[in-house]
This record gives structure tokens, sequence and C-alpha cells, in this order.
């Protein structure tokens, strides 16, 4: 264990610069009950007449998580996770930033921050607001993190959580989806919004957290139908595709 906490702290800078790498990104506004809102190729959403940046499902300390339980996944997680939100809040600017649930993988994340984080993310909070939605992973308010806690949060029409409830204007995380389509000769599966015209499902934006694909039944169960699109996540660009046209796992 004692190695895998050094380890942790020996990469944490090399992490960060990686995560830092600058990008021009193409964004793509998308329409939802009436509000125009910016999907960003991170995986984030901008709302730019709240000035509010959402983000689902950062999974912190999901290494250290595993940790505790002898798998050894690698330790800056946390520190890439920050770093790709620093980026983001940099360019955005937000008055608020809403996480939607499950921002860390387990209750004790909050503890096993390494001060450096902890210090990065006081540093993100600092001068707007922030609002950490209730999820499965993180029921309970956390102390020393900062923000304020609550279950849900209305904007307007649009209701933001965690758990998607199959209701009208909604952005919720929870089902990390992914879409899994054929270009040229292979299948590339990626990250994506899933998105109608009335609801979202955000894609996870952690850096160790897997994916459920637009095609399982949960997806069809929640927007009634295939008809949704999924905006996958690309380098610098998002490419919207039907989620009937995308291919299964």
């Amino acid at each position: 264990m004692t190695n895998y906490w050094t380890l942790r702290a020996n990469h944490r800078r090399a992490a960060t610069a990686r995560a830092e790498v600058p990008a021009v990104p193409q964004t793509l506004e998308i329409n939802l009950s009436g509000a125009s809102l910016i999907a960003d190729p991170s995986g984030a959403l901008y709302w730019p007449e709240h000035g509010l940046l959402a983000v689902a499902d950062l999974h912190l300390e999901k290494g250290s998580s595993y940790a505790r339980h002898g798998q050894f996944l690698p330790p800056y997680d946390t520190a890439a996770t920050l770093a790709r939100l620093t980026r983001l809040i940099a360019h955005y600017a937000p008055r608020v930033v809403v996480a939607l649930g499950d921002s860390f993988h387990d209750g004790g994340g909050p503890k096993r921050l390494l001060d450096s984080d902890r210090e990065s993310l006081g540093a993100l909070q600092r001068g707007r607001e922030w609002i950490w939605i209730t999820g499965n992973h993180d029921p309970e308010p956390a102390e020393s993190i900062g923000g304020v806690f609550q279950e849900t949060m209305q904007v307007g029409a649009l209701t933001f959580r965690h758990l998607p409830t199959g209701t009208a204007y909604e952005v919720c995380g929870h089902l990390h989806p992914v879409a899994r389509v054929s270009h040229r000769g292979r299948a590339v599966r990626r990250r994506c919004f899933a998105a109608d015209e009335t609801r979202m499902v955000m894609p996870a934006f952690g850096a160790f957290t897997g994916g459920l694909n637009v095609r399982d039944a949960a997806f069809a169960d929640l927007f009634g139908t295939f008809a949704f699109t999924a905006h996958m996540l690309g380098d610098t660009r998002l490419f919207a595709f039907s989620a009937k046209r995308c291919l299964a796992d």
C-alpha cells in the first residue's frame, strides 16, 4: 500500500501536464426544451444564458478506492480529472458549476484527497457557485470539499439530477453513455451525450469511468425509442449519430 501512495504522489504532476495539452475544441449547440446548450468535446455541458457548466460522474478517488481493496489502478485519476476541469473552467468562466452526482467513487473519497488536489478543487470553486448533486456512489454530503449539496437543481425549465427518471426536461448522468459505430471498416467506441428534444444523459467525465452502450435496453426504456441522438466525443469535436445506427457491443 505504501508503494501505491508514493507512486500516486510522484505521478500527480505528470498526469496534470498530460491533461493540460492545449486543444481547439469545436463545440456543438444542442437545443433542449428551448434551452440552447453547448456540448463540449470534453463531455461537459455549458449553458451560456445562465453561465452554468455541468459535468457528470467525476468518480474522483476511484484509483484509491480500488487500491484499498488490493486492485492497483494508475494512481492519478483525481489529478487528471481536476486538470481537465480546470481547463474548462478557465475557458468558459462559469458563474456556477453543477456536478451531477457520483462525483466521488465512494463515501470515503473526500477524506482520501491529497492536499494538493483539495487545494485545486478549492481554487476551482473560488468566486463561483458550486453544486454537488447527490449520486448513488456519494449519497451523503461530505466535509471539507466546499460547495453546496442537494438532490436536484432546477434552472428554468430544466431539472439537473443524477439518476434519470424518464420525465421530460431533465439533464442527468449515471448511465455513462457510450456509442459504437463502424468507420472505415473498423468499430469505434466513444463516450457520448445521449439526447432528444426533451432530455439528455451526459457522458461520464471522470478519468477512470467506463460506459454503457446506448443500444442497451436502459436507454430504450428511458427515451421510449432508439430514435434519440448519440453525440460522440471526438478529440476536438462531436459526431452525431442516430442511436438506431449505432452498434451493440
